[in-house]
């Protein structure tokens, strides 16, 4: 079993920074910003960035910050941890706890909450930033930190490349980048190869005919229409995927009518699918649309329905070589017991992929525990883990600040310092 090194120059400096990354955390933690809305939150970022003497731009596809520390010849790292946060009303009961309300892009105000972690990723790559600045004689390089807008709309990474990111910038060797789980804290799993799901977001608009609620015969009823096609879609899973393949079709919204005696003229569907294979991808979507058109024809619809792509997340693949190489250094940094192999890919999703599939670079991806490592162990003891633990998305997610602070800072600076080291002779 392989010992942890703690030996990396480059985290020498972490105990004296830790105090202030603590307060960082806590501030983001507190003042959540919805997507391209992070303007405080990227200020955050250049100040810490400039701070640490990186060349920094901001305003990177709206609200994106690039930091670049450039030291001597060799090979270029990409650093990438996303800002944005989600409309959720914070359940934490945290001293730190956000109130912060904004406006939604449809003219809502809604609660705010990092409920997905992403203060912990701004938080993480500040200080791995810092850190590698503050140890320029370990490496030779060039540090390129991207902090991302609006990745829980998966419109970040695309925002950010068509505002000519990889035009302005040198191109890394490899891209990497981590995400806070449900995990016990200070544990890291990884996986080569697919390690996270495609992700698509429907909507679908039914047409009927409306009419007073006493004469249903007067009218095309898209609530019947509707609940119809929520049921047929159940069965793409469950009859038309292999048991050997996975797929998820999850109805999120079903929206009609204003009043129990009014049969509406319009229903909306709002669909999330999740695949990990492109094939089963184009399969699911076409069932999608053959189940929505036929149960519109069978309801006498005056007219097809309309299905409209409003999200689109790649999936997320792990270079297998830069895979191996990253385990590695995690298991170098904290040893076998602490490092592991995912057996299956997680059905969450991601835009991260997005900037290594389009510049032709390897990435990888890998996830940090932050959930009490007790707590989560007597939740697994009693069976009740999906009952007990909080997941990303819920109110009550919220990951203990020790230690998976100082973990997911040690893990992207050990693997950035690695490649910095001696990527020249695996590129």
């Amino acid at each position: 079993m392989a010992e942890p090194t703690r030996s990396n120059p480059a985290l020498a400096g972490l105990d004296g920074i830790m105090g202030e990354l603590e307060d960082l955390y806590r501030d983001v933690h507190a003042h959540p910003e919805l997507s391209m809305q992070e303007h405080r939150t990227a200020e955050k970022a250049a100040e810490r960035l400039s701070a640490a003497g990186y060349a920094v731009t901001t305003g990177v596809g709206g609200t994106g910050v690039v930091g670049l520390l450039s030291n001597g010849d060799g090979p270029t790292v990409m650093l990438r941890a996303d800002m944005d946060a989600l409309p959720v009303r914070e359940a934490t009961g945290l001293p730190y706890a956000s109130t912060a309300t904004a406006t939604d892009p449809a003219g809502d105000d809604v609660p705010v909450m990092h409920a997905c972690g992403h203060d912990m990723h701004v938080t993480w790559l500040a200080g791995a930033t810092a850190l590698l600045a503050g140890a320029r004689d370990a490496w030779k390089g060039t540090v390129l930190a991207v902090f991302q807008p609006a990745e829980e709309t998966a419109q970040g990474a695309r925002a950010m490349i068509d505002d000519g990111l990889f035009d302005r910038f040198p191109k890394p060797q490899v891209i990497l980048g981590q995400h806070v789980m449900p995990a016990p804290a200070g544990a890291i799993g990884f996986r080569p190869g697919t390690t996270q799901a495609a992700a698509d977001s429907l909507e679908v608009r039914l047409f009927g005919r409306g009419a007073h609620g006493s004469m249903p015969e007067s009218s095309v009823d898209p609530v019947v229409m509707a609940a119809a096609t929520v049921l047929r879609l159940q069965t793409i899973v469950s009859r038309e995927v292999a048991a050997s393949q996975a797929a998820v079709v999850t109805i999120g919204a079903l929206q009609a009518g204003t009043k129990d005696n009014v049969i509406p003229d319009e229903a909306l569907l709002k669909l999330n699918v999740r695949t990990f294979d492109e094939q089963v991808r184009t399969h699911v979507l076409d069932a999608i649309k053959r189940i929505v058109e036929a149960e519109a024809t069978a309801s006498g619809a005056p007219k097809p329905p309309e299905i409209t792509m409003t999200e689109h997340y790649p999936l997320t693949v792990n270079d297998p070589a830069r895979t191996a190489r990253v385990a590695a250094a995690l298991r170098g940094q904290f040893g076998d017991d602490r490092v592991h192999e995912l057996p299956a890919p997680v059905s969450a999703s991601e835009d991260f992929g997005s900037f290594g599939t389009e510049w032709g670079v390897p990435s990888v991806f890998w996830y940090v525990g932050g959930t009490d490592a007790d707590v989560y162990r007597r939740a697994e003891q009693a069976g009740r883990v999906a009952q007990d633990i909080p997941t990303n998305h819920n109110p009550r997610f919220a990951p203990v600040i020790h230690p998976t602070l100082e973990t997911g800072v040690q893990a992207i600076t050990a693997a950035a310092l690695d490649a910095l080291e001696g990527s020249e002779a695996q590129p």
